[in-house]
């Protein structure tokens, strides 16, 4: 390399280094109190000098993985940002507790260290153990768990009236247990989370099964799914015939092992090769690296461009910063109008009956047309156990689909043309969509799906004066 080159090369390091810094694994801001007891003891002195109420606490995460837009808020009065370690994996009771801003990084970490792994890992490493809970989190073992919040055994949580409270399955908070996932923040702040873990062996052993026949596909998932030895699940949809399912099964040993960490990429191996063997902690973000295939808008993807981004800079958080940037500074926008084409975001996550799943797969080809798609199997919870504002059928099998890119077209939309075909795609098929990223309902279809009565029952009860906002004019209106 010239020295010419040399100092090129420099500069643009410099400048993804300025882009990424406070990545995972990075301190930001001073270091936090040392318990949980201070943090909690130094917060509860603040919200007594300020008053009732918790109106403008913030988390100041250095990445989101919400990708809506929200007006313009000022600083936030208190900072929950500290409140981000693990605290104890307790091998016997089968738990891990963590402060609610932990990233899963983190406890992914601290659990396998113990052979333990929570029971549900989403398969971001920047997403925090209170954001799956307040949100919705998923992953490959959510066909046998469900979701995050279905593995929760308690939490403790601010509430929009200055409260702090430990909310159970059976104690008088039980409400707030229920009707805290899929608020958002609006119902209150995870200080604290106790979550269930699961015994992992070193090594996953995969298998990449193909189909042509998405009727096929889906009816092997209930099959798989019921299988003994399954220990995760989950697929892409390249083309519309050619979908592959994923199988994951803990081994003692490995004859060979995989890295999809720096040069290889993942979901590229899953048309490559019928089997593979990782080890587990690289199973578990084996989607991160290349934000599953996202990480193409980037250039991650080019070998060269690879190479100049390191191993270290080759995940998610990495090119959230990146394309936030570029949302900031009107890159891409100004290129679609020298293009003269109008883009539209479609960055959803459905949720749809395993028995509808081909249908609505035929619709996404038909009127939608973005490649790949995720597939992962999800098992709702039994009856017992209702969770209102994200409700799924009792103990049935679901399908989730993932998609994010843009649909551009050379003539204009009004907005939210591709969203709401699926908004009332997937309400007509008994599924539901989380709320992560641009929603269009009415507030009257809104409320249809995300049970108005429970959580207005929910504001009543644990925030009177509003202190936090509404669920619909945060994830619709944008407010």
């Amino acid at each position: 390399m010239s020295k010419g080159e040399a100092q090129r090369c420099g500069c643009v390091r410099s400048w993804f280094d300025k882009l990424t810094t406070n990545g995972i694994g990075r301190s930001v801001g001073p270091t936090p109190l040392a318990t949980y007891a201070e943090k909690i003891a130094a917060l509860e002195t603040e919200l007594a000098a300020r008053g009732a109420g918790v109106a403008r606490v913030g988390l100041a995460k250095p990445t989101s993985n919400l990708f809506r837009d929200r007006a313009a808020r000022p600083a936030p009065r208190i900072n929950l940002k500290h409140f981000n370690r693990v605290l104890e994996v307790d091998r016997a009771a089968g738990t891990v507790e963590a402060e609610g801003m932990t990233t899963f990084a983190d406890l992914a970490d601290a659990t396998l260290a113990h052979g333990l792994m929570p029971q549900v890992v989403p398969q971001l490493k920047s997403i925090t153990l209170g954001g799956a809970l307040a949100g919705v989190g998923i992953e490959a073992t959510s066909f046998k768990y469900g979701l995050v919040h279905d593995t929760v055994a308690s939490f403790e949580v601010l509430t929009g009236d200055g409260r702090i409270l430990t909310c159970t399955r059976d104690n008088e908070h039980r409400d707030l247990f229920y009707g805290f996932p899929n608020s958002y923040g609006t119902l209150g702040y995870a200080l604290k989370v106790t979550q269930r873990t699961a015994p992992v062996k070193p090594y996953v052993q995969i298998e990449h099964m193909r189909y042509t026949d998405p009727a096929a596909c889906f009816a092997e998932v209930a099959t798989l799914a019921a299988a003994r030895d399954t220990g995760f699940l989950d697929g892409v949809v390249f083309a519309p015939g050619e979908l592959y399912l994923t199988r994951g099964t803990f081994v003692d040993t490995a004859p060979q092992l995989s890295d999809y960490t720096f040069e290889h990429i993942y979901y590229r191996s899953i048309r490559e090769r019928a089997s593979d063997f990782l080890k587990v902690h690289d199973y578990l973000w084996r989607w991160d690296t290349d934000w599953f295939w996202c990480s193409k808008n980037v250039g991650a993807q080019n070998p060269l461009l690879r190479l100049l981004y390191g191993r270290e800079r080759l995940n998610s958080i990495t090119y959230q910063k990146i394309m936030r940037w570029n949302s900031r500074h009107g890159l891409t926008r100004a290129w679609n109008r020298l293009m003269g084409v109008h883009p539209e975001s479609v960055i959803q996550d459905v949720d749809i009956p395993l028995h509808r799943a081909a249908e609505f797969l035929d619709f996404f080809h038909a009127e939608i047309g973005i490649l790949p798609v995720w597939i992962c199997p999800i098992r709702a919870a039994p009856a017992s156990e209702r969770f209102p504002l994200y409700p799924l059928k009792p103990q049935a099998l679901y399908v989730n689909f993932g998609f994010w890119d843009v649909v551009r077209d050379r003539a204009p939309h009004p907005p939210g043309h591709y969203n709401r075909k699926l908004e009332r795609k997937v309400d007509s098929l008994g599924g539901i969509k989380s709320l992560y990223s641009d929603s269009y309902f009415t507030e009257d279809e809104f409320w249809a799906i995300y049970d108005r009565d429970a959580y207005r029952a929910l504001k009543k009860r644990y925030d009177p004066m509003g202190a936090l906002g509404d669920l619909y004019g945060k994830t619709v209106l944008q407010t």
